[in-house]
């Protein structure tokens, strides 16, 4: 168990377990990290996920403007004392609100050197489309 853990568990302890919810997500880091890009209809994400040995280890699930991303960190590291934990390793589960709805069919997502990329594009409906609409021409009726 690293030290964070024991310092949590007092806190947990003295003040109850309603008081560290409040404040885990300002102390621990969002996992996995993530960047953003937009263009006019397009996304690029980039997901910081280290020691992943193979992108099967991760699932991306796009749900209109929704992307989550899960899987694991593994650093595989036997032996030793760590005297230093900042990179979270464990399961993880991310899901972020996108500034559209994005196209379930046209997703590409690539991964290399911790990095997974992912490209999205934006669902343009048909309904936005301009449609012709034929007038009745009331005289001729």
């Amino acid at each position: 168990m690293n030290p964070f853990d024991d310092w949590k568990q007092n806190l947990d302890r003295f003040f109850g377990q309603d008081f560290w919810g409040d404040f885990e997500g300002l102390m621990a880091p969002t996992v996995p990290q993530m960047n953003i890009y937009q263009y006019d209809n397009e996304l690029l994400c980039m997901v910081n996920i280290p020691g992943m040995d193979h992108p099967k280890n991760v699932d991306v699930l796009v749900n209109h403007s929704t992307l989550t991303i899960k899987g694991t960190i593994d650093i595989n590291h036997r032996g030793g004392h760590q005297i230093k934990s900042e990179i979270s390793t464990g399961a993880f589960e991310r899901s972020i609100d996108l500034p559209f709805s994005v196209r379930s069919d046209k997703i590409d997502a690539t991964y290399k050197h911790g990095l997974l990329i992912i490209q999205l594009h934006r669902l343009i409906s048909e309904s936005t489309n301009p449609k012709a609409i034929k007038i009745r021409h009331l005289e001729d009726e």
